[in-house]
């Protein structure tokens, strides 16, 4: 009798340890995320096809790549509306955990901000189908009025081929609008307010494929591919490694691959990673 009052009694501290574990290990994952059971995903949501509004639900490659991460971590994904431009401002002020929302990967803002790369894209040159010119490089965008999403990683680079190319040359300088969203870059073409817009490859396309042949991409190639990240807080790398760790679950399952098939997208190449990351 004894010998059975002190296995129960083993067994029941042996159950208290386990739950005080498994509560451990819970609230270790719940300070990883601002709201318990949640990912918080600051999104720019008016950049289709990679992050949109359709019936007022969130939708796009984004959305679909984040759903399913989120369910590898065991957490509910909830998006937050936010400017393109605004976007690390609001993740290093806790508006939400991680940033899903074509984030290209670069120096300046790996130097605020950790990635975890999750894709790979370029960007593209478009232009009104009555445009006379087909510039295919940013060096034949000298004495244009060319419009871009505000806060893009290219705008630093057309600003250099200007300023080294453009100018030096009397061809005029890049004269770079940007704009809130990418809709509203595309609609300064359509306007006659720009002669070109630089742009995401797949933007770009779905732009086309939108205005019915009123738009041309005028690029032959990618112009600057870059490997794209999701942005996490500096200060989480817990947070860091979790997200990483759902991205290899995910490629095992199949979801990975499948997911960036379905945008024409694909692995973002560890050598353009690292050349991203090291670009002066």
């Amino acid at each position: 009798m004894l010998y059975k009052q002190s296995l129960k009694s083993k067994f029941f501290a042996a159950g208290i340890a386990l739950a005080a574990c498994l509560v451990q290990q819970s609230s270790a994952l719940a300070a990883d995320t601002i709201e318990p059971d949640t990912l918080l995903i600051g999104s720019d949501m008016t950049y289709p096809p990679y992050i949109y509004l359709e019936d007022e639900q969130p939708a796009g490659f984004e959305v679909e790549f984040m759903n399913a991460l989120s369910r590898h971590m065991g957490l509910e994904p909830e998006y937050v509306d936010t400017r393109f431009a605004q976007l690390i401002v609001g993740l290093r002020s806790n508006r939400y955990d991680v940033i899903a929302s074509l984030l290209y990967i670069t120096p300046e803002r790996a130097e605020v901000i950790d990635y975890v790369p999750h894709t790979q894209t370029g960007s593209s040159i478009l232009t009104a189908s009555t445009f006379e010119d087909d510039p295919s490089e940013p060096e034949e965008l000298c004495g244009l009025r060319v419009s871009s999403i505000q806060g893009a990683s290219w705008i630093p680079k057309l600003e250099k081929v200007s300023e080294e190319h453009c100018e030096p040359n009397d061809l005029g300088a890049i004269d770079i609008r940007e704009f809130a969203t990418a809709p509203e870059a595309t609609q300064a073409i359509l306007s006659g307010s720009v002669e070109a817009q630089f742009a995401d490859a797949a933007v770009a396309q779905l732009a086309v494929e939108n205005t019915e042949g009123a738009l041309k991409i005028t690029s032959q190639e990618l112009i600057y591919p870059i490997p794209v990240g999701l942005g996490v807080n500096s200060n989480k790398p817990e947070l860091k490694e979790e997200i990483a760790t759902a991205i290899e679950q995910m490629k095992e399952s199949g979801e990975y691959d499948e997911i960036l098939s379905k945008y024409n997208l694909s692995a973002p190449d560890q050598d353009a990673v690292e050349a991203a990351l090291s670009e002066s």
